[in-house]
């Protein structure tokens, strides 16, 4: 069994995200469309940090609320509910926006344009026994 450091990685993956303008180009995530969002504590107040998969809408950002599939929300989620305004590194740029959870047919249109292109996505509602929320992250200006 290996010693896994969670942290470390985050801290590798990031490292190279900001190397190479937000592509993310070592590892299994090589490739992949990662954002690193910095939210309010929902709880604590405290900054809190998640590196989450994306895709498009009307230039804003969709995440969605998956947990890779497990039966509880992420922690990030009760954050920006309670916080919407996060800041947040994608594609190169660092920002400010507004996260809002999508409901009724806008989030079903959100999830559906998301696993059409994340379609591992597709497995994670069978898997947690849940609707995973769609969350719209809007920069601001």
């Amino acid at each position: 069994m290996t010693d896994w450091d969670p942290a470390a990685f985050e801290d590798n993956l990031i490292a190279d995200m900001r190397a190479h303008g937000g592509a993310v180009t070592t590892g299994q995530l090589a490739g992949a469309p990662l954002l690193i969002m910095t939210s309010k504590g929902a709880k604590t107040g405290e900054p809190r940090r998640a590196i989450v998969s994306f895709t498009r809408d009307n230039g804003d950002y969709i995440i969605a609320g998956s947990a890779g599939g497990a039966p509880t929300d992420p922690a990030w989620l009760s954050n920006v509910q309670a916080n919407p305004k996060v800041s947040v590194e994608a594609e190169g740029r660092t920002f400010e926006a507004t996260a809002s959870v999508a409901d009724g047919a806008e989030r079903d249109r959100l999830w559906d344009q998301h696993i059409a292109v994340l379609p591992h996505f597709a497995a994670y509602p069978g898997q947690s026994g849940r609707v995973i929320p769609m969350v719209r992250i809007k920069p601001l200006a």
